[in-house]
């Protein structure tokens, strides 16, 4: 029996079964982010495989046309076009549900972060649904290249700093490149004539996608940082490295007696070094930007904190400390108010 004759039929196969029951797909790409979610600590060789099947699922997506014509030369018979077809729903589907436990932890919901995150839920749920994914998203090339980018983009953030230990800025940095890069091919597509004009329309469009990709990052939640722990206190044990008590208001007699921490616990994957900093608004103003160092691998989370004893005249009314990433992304906000 030939290599072709063994194979069609786990190919046909495969394709009923996505079809019969696509929600299964969805289904698997959830488990494996909870899995990778729960176990980038404890098991940061296990999360680091899932993550890495991911990366190797969107390899295929991305070469899919190539190995068609390889398989073709090599073999003379092409991947039904029915198949590719539903792989493709499948590894959309595989990698928005597998990210999405990540970036629902790690998004400051009363920012704009949570656009980002939403757009990812609807994302999901558009490729949960063949109605609106074929009849709706598909043949709209402009649309469908644009969730494609923005999947692919979202994987990377959250694989890279597993599997090669980058930092935020890093992985960010080379997420928005690669997202871009692999967009070149698709944007031809969409300029029918090859020349100079439609050339120069071409980069400009690329250029647009990275700037917008670049400017809009702190609306972009860091994928594998989160915070366990905040507290804002007058007082800390650094022998235990304890906050005290919290304090939600204080006096301004109280701040600028003893000062004010602001204790944050990271959780970070295993081998990952970050610069984070607490900013300190004050009525929305910063006043005060504070470089912290952390480490990756504790579980309950890297412990740090800022202590500012020096305050501006006027002190009363809102604060923030912004706990953001050396690239501008924010974990997360704590807040205190001052009554002078």
């Amino acid at each position: 029996m030939s290599f072709k004759s063994r194979l069609l039929p786990l190919i046909e196969l495969g394709t009923r079964l996505v079809k019969r029951y696509p929600g299964l797909v969805a289904l698997f790409g959830f488990g494996s982010g909870v899995a990778s979610f729960l176990l980038v600590e404890r098991q940061a060789g296990l999360a680091k495989f899932i993550a890495l099947v991911m990366l190797v699922s969107w390899t295929w997506l991305v070469l899919e046309n190539t190995l068609r014509r390889r398989l073709r030369r090599w073999f003379g018979w092409s991947i039904p076009r029915p198949l590719l077809r539903y792989a493709t729903q499948m590894v959309h589907q595989e990698s928005l549900f597998f990210i999405i436990p990540f970036f629902v932890v790690t998004t400051t919901w009363n920012s704009g972060q949570a656009l980002f995150t939403g757009l990812l839920g609807l994302a999901a749920l558009v490729s949960l649904i063949d109605p609106l994914y074929y009849r709706w998203l598909a043949p709209r090339r402009w649309l469908y290249l644009g969730f494609h980018a923005l999947t692919l983009f979202a994987v990377l953030l959250t694989a890279l700093p597993i599997i090669l230990h980058l930092s935020t800025p890093q992985s960010y940095r080379l997420a928005l490149a690669v997202a871009v890069l692999l967009a070149l091919p698709s944007l031809l597509e969409l300029f029918a004539r090859r020349g100079w004009r439609n050339l120069l329309m071409l980069v400009v469009l690329a250029v647009a996608i990275a700037a917008l990709g670049w400017f809009g990052r702190t609306w972009v939640p860091p994928a594998t940082l989160w915070l366990t722990e905040v507290a804002v206190t007058t007082s800390l044990d650094n022998s235990r490295r304890e906050p005290g008590q919290r304090v939600r208001r204080l006096s301004g007699a109280e701040l600028r007696n003893s000062g004010l921490y602001a204790y944050t616990a990271i959780n970070a994957p295993r081998g990952l070094k970050e610069r984070i900093y607490h900013e300190w608004l004050h009525e929305g103003r910063q006043v005060d930007r504070i470089a912290l160092e952390i480490s990756g691998g504790r579980q309950a989370g890297y412990r740090a904190w800022s202590h500012k004893r020096n305050f501006p005249a006027e002190v009363g009314g809102k604060w923030r400390v912004r706990v953001v990433t050396e690239a501008g992304q924010m974990i997360g906000m704590l807040r205190f108010e001052v009554d002078d």
